[in-house]
């Protein structure tokens, strides 16, 4: 029946699961950085290639929109995230509840939004600390939830989810 959900309980488990140990590792690892940095401060861990540093990202991924006026922001901000998550929502429970692999992977990026929902919520801007550089290029720091995000979205480039459809051979 069309638009009939089919999510089972194992589905469901395996989605919360992965969905809250990605929440609980990015929170866990951003209190330990909120509780023994300064804003700003830098620590190497790998010269030349990794520190780790205390910042807040008022804006979307990368820093997307964060000059936009305040009140602005946080309206396109909110907006985005509510689509996002609705189409997460959407795979999980309409397209790919079949495919466990997609299941985790969308788990990944639904934890991931989730956590960084959260230090919005908290703080008005995403705690990020990982720092990835060579010479006088960086990567925008990142955190936790961010990598959850990314290496979901790689998983289902990687592992494209296909449709099981009825064939259309004809038997002999």
């Amino acid at each position: 029946m069309l638009g009939m959900l089919t999510f089972s309980k194992k589905n469901a488990a395996l989605v919360s699961i992965v969905c809250l140990l990605t929440i609980a590792s990015d929170q866990v690892s951003k209190s330990l950085v909120r509780a023994n940095f300064y804003e700003g401060e830098i620590r190497p861990v790998i010269d030349g290639f990794f520190n780790l540093t205390l910042t807040f990202n008022r804006g979307a991924a990368f820093g997307l929109w964060s000059n936009l006026p305040n009140g602005w922001r946080e309206v396109v901000l909110g907006v985005t995230i509510c689509i996002a998550l609705l189409v997460v929502s959407f795979f999980l429970t309409r397209s790919y509840y079949q495919n466990s692999a997609s299941q985790v992977a969308l788990a990944g990026i639904l934890g991931g939004a989730l956590g960084n929902v959260i230090d919005r919520l908290r703080f008005g801007g995403v705690v990020d600390f990982l720092d990835v550089y060579h010479q006088m290029y960086h990567w925008p720091a990142f955190n936790v939830a961010d990598s959850a995000i990314c290496v979901g979205v790689g998983l289902l480039i990687l592992f494209p989810h296909k449709e099981h459809r009825p064939s259309d051979a004809v038997t002999e």
